[in-house]
Order: structure tokens, then C-alpha cells, then sequence
């Protein structure tokens, strides 16, 4: 097993785990996540593998098949008259698959990204955590990230 970044040829399986992502939401906010779903299509996977500032990356079994992924961007505001110039590894999605959790990758996956941007000159890395999802939350707080600010929202209509 090990950590690579990720090629064109896991693709299909890029798309299975987002989906699964993606139901995890639709569970906890049928009101704003559609389900089943993925945020990116097989063309949009396809260049943000090739982009250098969007890196991807996988964990494999022993058969070299994806067991989870951790999308990444990479941010820096410059010359902001309210902003200092810090670089920031943003953790756009993580996903371990359903029939891998409890066995270490996400924790794996998650130390490889922190080591990544490290190694690379990154002031700190964040991710957005949805408050539907409790477990990535204690997950996240396990993995030593404290809260850098909370979005909030009042519903004027009901779900229809």
C-alpha cells in the first residue's frame, strides 16, 4: 500500500469516491446536496491532473486500485491591503472508501498532505467541513486542526 499522486487511469474510481462523498452530504442535506452526484466530471478530473497547483492524491491497495483520495489547491492571496501573503494547501475534497474506513487511510492520506505542504514551503493547510457530517469533523479535530472560522445560515424556506 502507499500514497502516489494521482493518474488519469483513476479516474473511474476518483468518480465512485466523490459519488460517495457527495451521499454523505445528500444524507445530512437533502436540501443542498443532490445525490448521487459527483463535483467533478471525467474532463474536469482529467485537467485538474494535469494542473501542478491542483494536486491529487491516492492511496492504493496492494493491486495499485485507489482506496481513497485527497484533492488539494493551492492558494495564496498577494499584495491584499488586508491579507499577509501566507501560502495555504487547501484540502478540497478527502475521501476514504466505504469498505476501507477504520483501517488508517484517511489518517495516512491526511499525514501525507500535511508532510506535502510542508516539505513545499505552505503556511498551513485548511478544508471546509460540512457541520452534517460529525464524523469528518472528529476526524479532523484528531488530526490536530482547530476551527479557522465557521460558516452560518438561516433557511427561509422550508425543503420542498
Amino acid at each position: 500500500m502507499m500514497i502516489r499522486k494521482a493518474e488519469k487511469r483513476d479516474i473511474p474510481k476518483l468518480l465512485e469516491l466523490l459519488v460517495q462523498v457527495d451521499m454523505v452530504h445528500h444524507n445530512g442535506r437533502p436540501d443542498i446536496f443532490k445525490g448521487p452526484a459527483t463535483k467533478y466530471n471525467e474532463k474536469e478530473l482529467e485537467a485538474i491532473l494535469l494542473d501542478e497547483n491542483t494536486p491529487v492524491f491516492v492511496y492504493t491497495d496492494e493491486s495499485d486500485i485507489p482506496l481513497g483520495h485527497a484533492f488539494c489547491v493551492q492558494k495564496q492571496v498577494v499584495g491584499s491591503d488586508l491579507l499577509t501573503d501566507i501560502k495555504t494547501l487547501y484540502i478540497d475534497d478527502i475521501c476514504v472508501d466505504k469498505n476501507a474506513r477504520g483501517k488508517h487511510v484517511g489518517k495516512a492520506l491526511f499525514d501525507f498532505v500535511v508532510d506535502f505542504a510542508k516539505e513545499n514551503g505552505f503556511y498551513n493547510v485548511t478544508l471546509n467541513v460540512w457541520s452534517c457530517n460529525p464524523t469528518a469533523m472528529s476526524f479532523y479535530k484528531a488530526m490536530g486542526m482547530t476551527e479557522q472560522k465557521i460558516g452560518m445560515e438561516m433557511i427561509l424556506s422550508a425543503f420542498e
